[in-house]
């Protein structure tokens, strides 16, 4: 190992132990399962909006989504321009701004509200079946386990994004590397949760914010000394960030790109946030600070994996999930070699701050939702906030398992994985999640139809290809869930007993009450 990668080690280990030591911190305190799952809701604005975003974006922002940008094609005389591929990377980035905006304002205040009226919520399924009175608790089981299912997919691509971050800047056997990500990230979730996972969250999201501030300045900095490469630069630039279409690139690519937006509706690790804060009144600044945050990191991720592509001379055809890495070894070597060190421990924050937060939202699903409810109908026994927090626990380690053995395929790309976990989930929970807080005519029946279709279509959507199967899953599956809810509420109403519309009808006016209360 060279010099400069120990200091690099140096800084990655202090990084890592003062993310464990908050873990530890959080562990002293004695925490009931509320807080241990929710943290009281007791949630700044500030920690509410970082930890929503820094969880969302994770390491498909500084891996994923730049080497989506930098897959570059060469036209005749050396100058670059954007492929369909390339281009399609604005669009996924447009339809994520779009549809966290819309999230903040269409769900966030509303569903912090519901989930305190129905019967204090906990969880996003827990929520659900409180919501729709399910006494028999199908709807929390059938959320949970749908939960469990693409969350560990999405923990497996923050997995191979930690893997490829170890390979590249220590030359690490990509095992080796895998192992390290997963049982640093497992351990400080099992040791502090919902609180450890959210405060840690705050700190990642302001590294990979000024990461991704830093790298394109310098980068462009550096290329002007080029004429040739700066020209190149600017110019694939104005062709990624044209809005015309050209060869390669169509309507069925603006499409899949916008269509990322639907997926905020239904995002559990997201939406544990909005339920965490301390008030609603909260939610309007906290999301201006989301909003603010989320147009400069995403604008700015595009433009790093171009400007870098370039600056490195990778202009090719196959995305690279390692360019920022690359850029950040090559900008910031020698004297440097600290700040290469801060900058590359962002990737590693953004890896983490979206492992984290999937673990534990499934995790505390299935503890809750799952074995609590069955405890309870078959043993006739009621599960102790320790027993709940400890079954959660445990269900971190063996989903963080599963999700190493997933990761174990080295062709597996972040980009990919993030793709079906995020469509599986919009397409699951986003229309009952939105319909829930805007409609009384919903019920339960409808509520598990949709979450079941939604699931399904996604899944076989992703396997198929070909023709209108080229479409992202998560518009069909959303489409197809929306329809299930609605048209199987209609035909099931009748059977929904009178009390519980009743009380439904009673808690949403309660709800849209206090929205209505300045």
């Amino acid at each position: 190992m060279t010099s400069e990668q120990i200091i690099i080690l140096i800084i990655f280990i202090v990084y890592l132990v003062a993310m464990i030591g908050i873990g530890v911190l959080f562990s002293r305190r004695k925490m009931n399962n509320a807080q241990y799952v929710l943290g009281g809701r007791q949630l700044n604005p500030w920690v509410t909006a970082m930890s929503a975003q820094a969880s969302d974006m994770s390491g498909w922002l500084l891996q994923g989504l730049p080497g989506k940008a930098c897959t570059i094609a060469i036209i005749s005389g050396g100058i670059g321009f954007a492929t369909g591929s390339c281009k399609s990377a604005i669009f996924i980035a447009i339809g994520l701004l779009l549809g966290t905006i819309l999230n903040w304002v269409l769900t966030a205040r509303r569903l912090r509200v519901y989930t305190e009226v129905s019967n204090n919520s906990l969880t996003v399924s827990g929520y659900l079946g409180n919501r729709f009175k399910d006494d028999k608790n199908i709807i929390k089981i059938i959320a949970a386990v749908v939960m469990c299912i693409f969350f560990t997919f999405y923990a497996a691509s923050m997995f191979v994004a930690s893997a490829k971050l170890f390979n590249a800047v220590f030359g690490l056997e990509y095992n080796l590397g895998l192992i390290i990500g997963v049982v640093v990230i497992a351990i400080y979730v099992i040791l502090g949760g919902f609180l450890a996972v959210s405060w840690t969250d705050l700190i990642q999201g302001v590294l990979m914010f000024f990461a991704l501030i830093i790298i394109p300045i310098i980068c462009m900095a550096r290329l002007s000394a080029d004429a040739v490469k700066y020209q190149q630069a600017l110019d694939i630039l104005k062709s990624t960030f044209s809005f015309g279409l050209e060869e390669g690139f169509g309507g069925m690519e603006i499409i899949n790109g916008l269509a990322w937006g639907l997926g905020y509706f239904g995002m559990p690790h997201i939406l544990v946030r909005f339920m965490g804060i301390k008030s609603d009144k909260q939610i309007k600044p906290a999301a201006t600070i989301a909003i603010i945050w989320v147009i400069i990191t995403l604008f700015a991720a595009v433009v790093a994996g171009i400007i870098g592509a370039v600056l490195l001379g990778q202009i090719g055809t196959g995305a690279n999930e390692k360019i920022l890495i690359e850029v950040i070894q090559n900008l910031f070597n020698n004297k440097a070699i600290v700040i290469s060190g801060i900058l590359l421990s962002a990737v590693l924050a953004a890896i983490m701050s979206t492992a984290d937060s999937q673990l534990l939202v499934a995790s505390t699903s299935f503890s809750n939702d799952i074995y609590g409810t069955l405890k309870k109908a078959i043993l006739k026994k009621e599960t102790s906030d320790k027993e709940y927090v400890w079954v959660g626990r445990i269900l971190v380690l063996v989903l963080s398992i599963i999700g190493f053995v997933i990761a174990l395929d080295q062709n597996s790309t972040v980009f990919a994985l993030v793709d079906f976990a995020w469509g599986g989930l919009g397409a699951s929970f986003g229309p009952v999640i939105l319909f829930s807080l805007y409609s009384k005519k919903v019920n339960k029946w409808g509520a598990i139809s949709s979450i079941a279709s939604g699931a399904i279509v996604a899944i076989i959507w992703n396997i198929l290809s070909g023709g209108i199967f080229d479409l992202y899953e998560i518009v069909p599956g959303f489409i197809v869930a929306t329809i299930v809810l609605f048209v199987v509420s209609i035909l099931t109403e009748k059977f929904i007993k009178k009390e519980d519309r009743e009380l439904m009808d009673k808690e949403f006016d309660e709800m849209v009450k206090i929205i209505k209360t300045k």
